[in-house]
């Protein structure tokens, strides 16, 4: 009985020692993660925000804290330890940090859900962000929306420099029409 009991505790070992390295890979993959507590949501609920997160490229998780803080701790990250108790559900950015914060922040909103969503903490990058952080992230614009307006914003003075150029020469042309023609007028 002792050896079946053994090998049990083994496998439960070796299956929370995997389960650590994966969450590992998760966060040191993730370009932002976002802690949550969601006390009283409905299973719709919960359902409807997980489509939501997938349609915006991130992978919403519910995992325990103890399993949360030794991938955390494996990665040198103890800012989290205070906000990991009670429920907790975790949001993991893979794409755009912004985006687990504005799908979060646009579904309470939407839903009116204030109480039953909380944000607890946040990591952008490795960089420990406390809920009102957070909240200012969700209003940040996407990451392509922000790389269109500094594209737009370094085409614009080269868009400006040809359009200078372009009117000089078109008054040069005028100009030496003008000139052509009251030769021909003479």
């Amino acid at each position: 009985m002792d050896n079946i009991q053994e090998v049990k505790i083994s496998q439960n070992a070796q299956n929370k020692r995997e389960a650590v390295e994966e969450i590992t890979e998760k966060i040191k993959n993730a370009q932002s993660v976002i802690v949550l507590s969601s006390s009283g949501v409905s299973v719709a609920e919960i359902t409807a925000l997980r489509k939501k997160f997938r349609e915006a490229g991130v992978e919403y998780k519910i995992l325990k804290n103890t399993l949360v803080r030794r991938a955390l701790e494996d990665l040198g990250i103890f800012s989290l330890d205070d906000v990991l108790n009670g429920p907790s559900a975790f949001a993991f950015g893979l794409t755009d940090p912004v985006a687990p914060a504005k799908v979060i922040s646009d579904y309470m909103a939407e839903q009116k859900l204030n109480n039953k969503f909380v944000i607890k903490a946040g990591l952008v990058e490795g960089t420990y962000m406390d809920p009102d952080a957070v909240k200012a992230l969700a209003k940040l614009p996407s990451k392509e929306v922000l790389i269109a307006k500094v594209m737009g914003s370094l085409n614009a003075p080269i868009t400006n420099f040809v359009g200078v150029l372009s009117a000089t020469l078109r008054s040069l042309v005028y100009a030496v029409d003008a000139v052509r023609q009251q030769k021909e007028a003479e």
